[in-house]
């Protein structure tokens, strides 16, 4: 009988593949934003443009090995975000070894920085529904 058949599931269709990160990947990759969160707001990265801005971390996401965590960030105002984002890859070695200090990890995962784009998805959603077209089909409903 293979493993299939007695009731496992294969990789094709295990239920974390198709509904997005495991709890693990989830948990892991709090820790990290959190731990990133906390070394932006102390000032531990000694860059003039990273000490010009706060920067908010509102997500990281974890591959399903855990090595590698891809942390999105946005600067206060969202100004600056493509200086701040190469700021962060300059002293992305520094980063990723104060990560490795404050999550406790079998390995330190590689890190890169991406600028979080839901504000401004959100903000384009937002304009469309306020154009005339989509008031008027609103106002046809009620």
């Amino acid at each position: 009988m293979s493993r299939n058949q007695r009731g496992k599931s294969s990789p094709k269709t295990s239920p974390s593949s198709s509904t997005g990160a495991s709890q693990r990947q989830l948990r892991v990759g709090e820790l990290v934003r959190h731990a990133i969160a906390e070394i932006l707001s102390q000032g531990n990265v000694h860059d003039p443009v990273l000490e010009g801005n706060l920067i908010t971390v509102p997500e990281v996401r974890m591959s399903a090995d855990l090595k590698l965590a891809t942390i999105y960030v946005m600067p206060l105002g969202g100004r600056d975000v493509k200086d701040v984002v190469a700021a962060l890859e300059r002293n992305k070695k520094f980063l990723r070894g104060e990560i490795a200090h404050r999550v406790n990890l079998k390995f330190a995962p590689d890190v890169r920085f991406r600028a979080d784009e839901r504000f401004d998805e959100a903000e384009r959603i937002e304009k469309l529904l306020r154009t005339p077209a989509v008031q008027r089909d609103l106002d046809k409903d009620e």
